[in-house]
């Protein structure tokens, strides 16, 4: 662990990826991000919007999360601080994203609760709570992030 914080100042490549804080948090990010994306897409709601912007927020954070981790994992950022500053503007944008999304998700899941038996009605709630997750994945990796950029 001294390892880990004792880099803070500089950004990771290769294997490093997975090894460092914040960066380990890019594959739950992909997992919990993914889950969403899949349990959304399985169901069918009548307010197409909110759903629209869950898929539109899970499906841009997924692919910009697996660009992020491989220029970081090739080492294209030369270890350069604007790339920190670009990492935790991404992420703060990600979790901005993803909370809205996750509160629009949550309401029309509340609001479709009227038969409760139903298959989507359950993917539905799967989602909101993966979407959560998510959120506050994303939170914590800005907040690492500001530290790490501060530390430049």
């Amino acid at each position: 662990m001294a390892s880990n914080t004792a880099m803070m100042g500089h950004l990771p490549n290769g294997v490093g990826v997975c090894t460092t804080i914040p960066d380990i948090l890019y594959v739950p990010e992909l997992i919990f991000g993914g889950l969403v994306w899949i349990l959304v897409a399985c169901t069918y709601v009548v307010p197409y919007n909110p759903q629209g912007w869950v898929m539109f927020v899970s499906v841009f954070c997924f692919v910009m999360t697996f660009i992020w981790l491989v220029v970081f994992a090739c080492g294209s950022h030369g270890n350069s601080s604007g790339w920190a500053t670009a990492d935790f503007i991404y992420h703060f944008i990600a979790t901005a994203f993803y909370l809205s999304a996750s509160v629009a998700l949550a309401k029309v899941t509340m609001d479709f609760k009227s038969d409760p038996l139903i298959k989507e009605y359950k993917l539905d709630i799967s989602a909101v709570v993966f979407s959560y997750v998510a959120t506050l994945l994303y939170f914590v990796h800005t907040i690492l992030s500001a530290i790490r950029w501060k530390s430049f």
